[in-house]
Order: C-alpha cells, then structure tokens, then sequence
C-alpha cells in the first residue's frame, strides 16, 4: 500500500505518465516476456542455444524483478537507477545475443526496450530532481 504513497511523494517531471498507466503496460510486457524468454530458456535447457546465449536474459530477470524491492521497499532511487541502467544493458544484450538463432524473439522485445528505455530517462530524471 506505500507503494504508490511513497512514488506520489516524489518529485517526477512534467512529462511523467499517471501512476494508473504502469500496471496495464507491465501486465502487457510481461506477457512478451514469458512468451520470448521462456523460448529461450526452453532452447538453452534443449542444448540449441548456449548458456551465454541466455545469460542475459537471466540478469534482465534478476534485475526487473529487482527493481520495485529498491524502488519503493528501500525508497532508494540511486540504486533503482542503477538497476534500470543494468534492466536496459542486458535487455540489448539479450537482443543481440539471440538474433543470430530466433530473430522473433528479438522483435517481440522492441515493446519492451521502448518502455525500458523510456522508463530509464524517467528513473534517472526522478533521482536526479529528488537528490
């Protein structure tokens, strides 16, 4: 329940989307991303790709699923920068890493490196106007 209370508090831009916009995106992004990543684990666990090939959709994972525990369980928007920064290097990373073996997996993940990207400015202009 502070969730919200304590993103509410926050200084955030003008261009800042409403706070209800986050739950039907991320529901929609999650989706792509089950569907895509779980392609590939299933293509690593079948030996067809290798691990380097699924390593960084592993750390996107890890550090998605990172990001609201240091957003708003620590309030800490320094650290929940730098774990957007980490969402978006691997997130391209996975792209490129994939492309060569199944080039739908990499276009199903423009939606979410749009929101990714997108979402990092606005991580980043949040902890910059609330230092």
């Amino acid at each position: 329940m502070n969730e919200p209370i304590q993103y509410a508090k926050l200084l955030k831009p003008s261009w800042s989307p409403p706070s209800w916009i986050f739950g039907p995106v991320w529901t929609f992004l999650y989706v792509l991303i089950a569907v895509s990543f779980g392609k590939v684990f299933l293509m690593a666990w079948q030996k067809e790709v290798t691990f380097l090939v699924a390593l960084p959709f592993i750390l996107n994972l890890i550090f998605n699923f990172a990001f609201t525990p240091l957003q708003f369980g620590l309030k800490n928007n320094f650290l929940a920068g730098i774990d957007i920064l980490l969402i978006l290097f691997t997130l391209i990373w996975a792209m490129i890493a994939i492309y060569p073996h199944m080039k739908w997996i990499t276009y199903i993940q423009i939606p979410y490196l749009l929101w990714v990207s997108f979402a990092t400015v606005l991580q980043l202009t949040i902890t910059y106007i609330n230092r």
